[in-house]
């Protein structure tokens, strides 16, 4: 069975591959948000704890950090996706 750190890696190269490839500005900022899905399953998965369970006074504790980092980086990846889209469509089809 694959585990998350070498799901996140397929995930990335796949993300790399589309945004190399691709020459409309759209297709490149999808892709690039696929590479950033990547690199969160990637640390997520690192961040994975067997048996593991909430932070608060168990025997094998989860670090809640990996988690935290994750989650605002899929708040600025929303942001920058939205402006990035924003200054395409604001600028018609010249990059589009």
């Amino acid at each position: 069975m694959i585990n998350a750190e070498t799901a996140g890696i397929i995930v990335m190269l796949i993300g790399l591959y589309g945004l190399i490839s691709k020459e409309k500005a759209i297709k490149q900022v999808l892709s690039i948000n696929v590479v950033s899905l990547g690199l969160i399953l990637f640390f997520i998965g690192t961040g994975y704890v067997e048996g593991g369970d909430f932070p608060i006074m168990p025997s094998t504790p989860v670090d809640p950090l990996p988690a935290t980092l994750m989650l605002t980086t899929l708040v600025v990846d929303v942001a920058i996706t939205a402006l990035a889209l924003a200054m395409i469509l604001r600028n018609g089809g010249e990059w589009a």
